[in-house]
């Protein structure tokens, strides 16, 4: 079983029952009656359930679905240093098993999704944060990360009193560049002069960039020594130390994908979360069960998240942050502008 050294993570209750499958991480299934369908299958990415973020959004959509719907479902963590066949067999076990559809949790299921999804044709395959498998039975759920990142660069440009803020992704690759990117081109929006920092925490995903709280504190504590007092965090479940650094320096953090201020593990920080930059993990997951348990009109292809149909955008939990209104203001010019396209949003 994985072992992540956490901040004070709060339990997820599910009625589950806890087992071990071979090359394929740690299950839970649970089962609600009823329905055609077995269920929903579902492979949590690096930092596994409860980083309060991605992973944790996908769960949500999992459950809202098992409720709905009145079906049962697994989900399955992830291994330490496990391998591209590992994570194949993890989804051929759920097809296998009889759940569908099957998703993946993150763009390091891509070789999976491809190969489980050609040895079970029947089976709706969906993979978060990735499109390069084009199948039938795939449906490829993807987001304009770097539109909801470019808002927060506005927020961040807004909130800072120093002119200097920070960027910390979790790993350094294409995707995290997205939300880099959108965040710096947003903040320079508002003030062409002010300084981000901007710091990888590792390069590869099996070094702990999405699962170790640890590295992101470390790399807050450098941020706002030096200056920013605004972090932005793409970093999965290392966020949370990012976070944590950001509350007891009294600086704000911009949570990412899930909305931060509202989750209970990081209720006594979320004071200093100004708002989080969302991406709607759950809907996608929600929207692929429904195709395929109560439509039966199975969603393939590529499924986009954007600010114009609502998949991305920023929240607004905070009151601090909400009742800012030139921040408001500022945050609504930009969004108008991606929308009609006069904002063109850089992805690198």
């Amino acid at each position: 079983m994985r072992r992540v050294s956490r901040i004070t993570i709060a339990g997820v209750a599910t009625a589950a029952l806890a087992v071990t499958v071979s090359a394929c991480g740690t299950s839970s299934s649970s089962s609600t009656g009823g329905g055609k369908s077995k269920g929903i299958g579902l492979a949590y990415d690096v930092g596994g359930k409860g980083d309060q973020s991605f992973n944790d959004a996908a769960y949500a959509g999992f459950e809202k679905a098992q409720k709905d719907f009145g079906v049962g479902g697994r989900d399955v963590e992830p291994t330490d240093n496990e391998s591209d066949a590992d994570k194949t067999q993890r989804l051929v076990t759920l097809a296998k098993a009889g759940y569908n559809p099957v998703i993946g949790v993150g763009f390091a299921y891509a070789g999976a999704v491809k190969e489980a999804a050609a040895k079970f044709p029947k089976v709706t395959f969906g993979i978060i944060d990735d499109n390069q498998t084009q199948a039938k039975n795939v449906a490829d759920m993807v987001f304009h990360e770097e539109q909801s990142s470019y808002l927060a660069g506005v927020a961040a440009a807004k909130a800072t009193k120093k002119n200097h803020i920070g960027f910390i992704g979790g790993v350094d690759v294409p995707l995290i560049h997205k939300f880099q990117a959108g965040y710096v081109q947003g903040a320079k929006s508002v003030n062409p002069k002010i300084k981000v920092e901007s710091q990888y925490l590792t390069q590869t995903a099996q070094e702990g960039g999405f699962s170790s709280p640890d590295k992101g504190e470390n790399a807050a504590n450098g941020q706002i020594d030096a200056g920013a007092d605004v972090l932005y965090a793409a970093a999965g479940l290392s966020g949370q130390g990012v976070i944590k650094s950001a509350a007891e320096h009294k600086v704000w953090a911009i949570g990412v994908d899930s909305d931060q201020y509202k989750q209970a593990a990081l209720a006594k920080y979320k004071n200093y979360i100004l708002t989080s930059a969302l991406k709607n993990v759950e809907g996608a997951v929600y929207d692929l069960a429904k195709s395929v348990i109560k439509d039966k009109k199975p969603l393939s292809g590529d499924i986009r998240g954007s600010l114009d149909n609502g998949g991305v955008g920023l929240a607004d939990s905070n009151p601090t942050f909400k009742n800012n209104a030139a921040m408001q203001a500022a945050i609504k010019k930009a969004e108008e502008g991606i929308k009609n396209g006069t904002i063109k949003v850089k992805t690198s």
